[in-house]
């Protein structure tokens, strides 16, 4: 360095780039039984929140690994003041989420609508613990989705036939809609069998 020569500028300090969380996914075919690694991540997604509740009540092999908002605001009504209702139960959400996945624990998220942003926090939270992550989205006629929401539904129906679920971290994707809703009977998280 030359005295009294001007210090060289300085780089603007860039905040930490995110992990890229992206993978090949698979769009799998329905079946009557779906089998998860334990441990993993799975978010159902559905245009109707009664659908998605009794989706998800009917065919997970244990409940307690099911997290939603509407769960939680039962879970929380009476005890806290209504205007923090939603509020609290986000908190609750984000944080058995967090604890659960820290700790190597299955978690099945009900999520409410199609926000891709909600989607990738869950995911990035799963990919920060080495969590496998998959996605189901369960199809319900269009007189139970509001003409707001058509667009984005359609959008996400597109994405996941066309496998591009995979850019957003999850390793695989399922449709179900119409008759195979019925015909998936149970979600497990369990290792595969081992070869005799």
């Amino acid at each position: 360095m030359v005295l009294g020569a001007p210090a060289p500028p300085r780089r603007a300090e860039r905040p930490p780039r995110q992990a890229d969380v992206s993978v090949r996914g698979r769009v799998l075919s329905p079946s009557d039984r779906i089998r998860y690694a334990p441990g993993s991540l799975l978010v159902v997604v559905s245009a109707d929140e009664a659908t998605r509740e009794a989706f998800c009540a009917r065919v997970l092999e244990d409940t307690n690994v099911l997290l939603s908002m509407p769960r939680l605001r039962r879970l929380l009504a009476g005890r806290v003041a209504d205007e923090q209702i939603d509020d609290k139960a986000r908190q609750l959400l984000d944080a058995t989420a967090t604890k659960r996945l820290s700790a190597g624990q299955t978690v099945v998220l009900a999520l409410e609508g199609f926000d891709a942003a909600e989607r990738e926090r869950y995911v990035r939270l799963a990919h920060s613990h080495r969590r496998p992550r998959h996605i189901v989205f369960v199809e319900v006629g269009k007189d139970k989705v509001s003409d707001a929401d058509r667009p984005t539904v359609d959008a996400f129906r597109t994405a996941l036939d066309a496998g591009e679920l995979g850019q957003e971290g999850f390793v695989t994707s399922l449709r179900l809609g119409g008759r195979t809703v019925e015909e998936l009977k149970r979600i497990v998280f369990a290792p595969p069998p081992a070869d005799d």
